[in-house]
């Protein structure tokens, strides 16, 4: 019906694209040359106006308050936000891109630093991987890209591993107070870095990259162990076990985001309580209702579902209905 859009949408506004990597052209409905996606964020006592405009064919266009950004890395952090959303079990579940995606996700929020070496350690890796694939024999070359890589590449290792060591115990908090128990959830994270001296690694590898086309050393090739009870989350974990567990780790990522961004994050939501038990339910509202949480979004398909949800925690709260696409408040619930 739309609900999912919804709360994409006000993803779109924070990332500047889709959580679920919808491409642009992809957004605009068949027949129309254009969108508009426009928010308006009271931030910290004065409004924030953040407009979108996207045209087949053309760069989008990104406002904020009528004045359009030179990058589009310039506006990540300004509005801080956490999704949870049944797609998260691809980070048990699916490939080491799509852990790195998160933890690159949490620090460009809040770490401009971070950000701008991310791009500029993609760009050189793009470079490297080209000249790999073309055959190039252009030593120096090859040798002013690799300085990029590792100038910028330590500095995502050494960011990385400190969120992984800030997020562990407000995670195994989290974990523990929403399945009332004491297993121990961890966060291993895996690294060519941790080895060897990344320079001389690079360098070595040159010929056997150029067999295989792409670059095999660096940043790009770490991962991140998930954990429950010192064994891997993905050969062990329930059903129950696993969603408790990418529950905790937002509420963490979220409670790092308060801390250390520039205000407080929005959090989303989407249709995450089924094949959750009460007493897991329960526990989830009552750690949300507190006050340091601020604006929540939540969606689901059951009404009554709702209602057993949000009646108890005696906060503000507004229910409305998505039919087709269309948004309308439902009687009653302001």
């Amino acid at each position: 019906m739309g609900k999912t859009n919804l709360l994409d949408a006000v993803y779109y506004l924070s990332f500047c694209k889709s959580h679920a990597n919808t491409p642009d052209s992809q957004i605009i409905r068949n027949g129309q040359e254009m969108c508009v996606i426009e928010g308006k964020y009271d931030y910290d006592g004065h409004e924030e106006d953040i407009f979108c405009g996207i045209r087949t064919g053309q760069h989008k266009q990104f406002r904020r308050n009528k004045k359009e950004y030179q990058k589009l890395s310039e506006h990540i952090g300004l509005l801080p936000l956490v999704m949870v959303s049944p797609a998260d079990h691809i980070l048990i579940q699916g490939g080491s891109e799509e852990r790195r995606r998160f933890l690159d996700i949490i620090i460009s929020q809040q770490d401009k630093t971070y950000l701008a070496a991310l791009i500029q350690y993609n760009k050189a890796l793009m470079q490297r991987n080209t000249m790999l694939r073309n055959q190039s024999y252009d030593d120096a070359l090859y040798e002013s890209i690799e300085l990029i890589l590792e100038r910028n590449g330590l500095l995502i290792h050494d960011r990385r591993q400190k969120l992984i060591t800030d997020l562990i115990p407000v995670f195994n908090r989290f974990y523990q107070i929403i399945c009332n128990s004491t297993e121990v959830v961890g966060l291993k994270y895996v690294s060519q870095l941790d080895r060897d001296d990344f320079e001389e690694r690079m360098s070595n590898s040159r010929e056997h990259d150029r067999i295989l086309g792409f670059t095999s050393v660096g940043a790009h090739k770490d991962d991140l162990e998930m954990t429950l009870d010192d064994r891997l989350i993905r050969r062990v974990g329930s059903e129950g076990q696993n969603k408790t567990f990418l529950i905790s780790l937002k509420l963490a990522q979220f409670d790092f985001l308060e801390k250390h961004g520039q205000t407080t994050p929005i959090l989303l939501f989407d249709d995450i309580f089924d094949k959750l038990d009460a007493a897991r339910v329960e526990q989830i509202i009552e750690l949300v209702s507190q006050g340091h949480f601020k604006q929540i979004f939540i969606t689901d398909t059951n009404r009554k579902h709702l209602d057993q949800i949000l009646t108890p925690t005696g906060g503000n709260f507004a229910l409305f209905q998505v039919n087709n696409g269309e948004v309308k408040t439902m009687e009653g619930t302001l």
